[in-house]
């Protein structure tokens, strides 16, 4: 195939453009965009790539380097040494003695995983010896998206090395279909429930928010219970808060694991959308059923009651129709 001239052989095949994202945490995207965003601003010319870092009070960023190969590489090997330098410095300020790896995570679309790894792991193993860099790919997708986190950890040189090699294998399979992008969610924000209507808090103000509203109404609909010691329904005028209380429910153990889903992420998302807490207590020697206790407003363990019922619901339907089992 002939190339045109201005395309420019560089490291890794063709120098073309590319996007990267990475997954940071808020602590390391302060390192990275600096004092009035100094750090940031130079490494944007050194580099000559597009830095962009994605808004929201969120304790998880997501930082996009776009440009052709090179500029990325130029960027990963900046931001590489930066954390590489702030271990350096946290560690003048402690005990210890051996120097932890600089660690890195990309996301990337999960149809482009498979190429990642190789046949039976080949490819994986192949980038981990050849750059000694740690590569792990994440076994489950990123909430709410068809993205996969890329965990990469070593020396800033088998980072650099090993981030050339994944552009390589990006560039040669692309994504397949369309991706959803992940988007980490911001700080779980507290609910409180105020005349049938659900608000989230953000600074000073309460604001309302439509989908946990109408979840409100459903559950209002499907839970008539009422809070222990209280003969009254539960929810008159509601105010927005009113006294917490507490609801016990006792789960069969085989149950248990849909509620928590894999690594905790159906418990925490029920505990965010209803702004309960709720506790479940270890399982007892001997006992077939686990405690699950639910504490909050009277419409905040109504809620998690109803998000609980319709997380069995669909197990249950999912039993009954094996086909939609993918969908979980």
């Amino acid at each position: 195939m002939e190339m045109e001239p201005t395309k420019v052989q560089s490291e890794g095949g063709l120098n073309v453009t590319l996007t990267i994202r990475l997954l940071m945490h808020g602590k390391e995207v302060g390192s990275i965009i600096g004092k009035k965003g100094e750090t940031v601003k130079k490494m944007r010319e050194e580099s000559g790539a597009r830095i962009n870092i994605s808004e929201g009070n969120c304790p998880e960023r997501i930082v996009t380097i776009t440009g052709p190969t090179d500029t990325i590489f130029k960027a990963f090997a900046m931001i590489a040494y930066k954390f590489e330098e702030d271990i350096i410095n946290s560690m003048s300020n402690s005990q210890a003695t051996s120097k932890p790896p600089v660690t890195l995570r990309l996301v990337v679309p999960a149809s482009q995983c498979g190429s990642l790894i190789g046949k039976g792991g080949s490819k994986i193993k192949e980038m981990r010896e050849s750059t000694g860099a740690q590569v792990q790919v994440a076994g489950d997708m990123l909430p709410n998206s068809t993205e996969r986190a890329v965990t990469i950890s070593g020396t800033p040189e088998a980072i650099i090395q090993c981030v050339k090699q994944i552009c390589v294998v990006m560039l040669e399979s692309p994504p397949k279909g369309a991706t959803i992008p992940y988007r980490p969610k911001p700080a779980s924000t507290p609910v409180i429930f105020s005349g049938g209507q659900a608000y989230t808090i953000q600074g000073q103000y309460a604001i309302p928010h439509p989908d946990l509203t109408k979840l409100h109404q459903l559950a209002m609909q499907q839970t008539p219970f009422t809070p222990l010691g209280q003969t009254t329904p539960a929810f008159p005028g509601l105010d927005a808060s009113p006294p917490a209380s507490t609801h016990e429910l006792t789960i069969p153990n085989d149950l248990i694991g849909c509620i928590i889903g894999r690594q905790g992420t159906k418990i925490n998302e029920i505990r965010q959308m209803s702004g309960a807490q709720i506790k479940i207590a270890n399982a007892m020697e001997g006992s077939s059923e686990r405690q699950i206790t639910i504490t909050g407003t009277p419409a905040n363990i109504s809620l998690a009651q109803y998000l609980i019922n319709a997380r069995f619901r669909d197990v249950a339907a999912m039993w009954n129709d094996p086909s939609s089992m993918t969908t979980s």
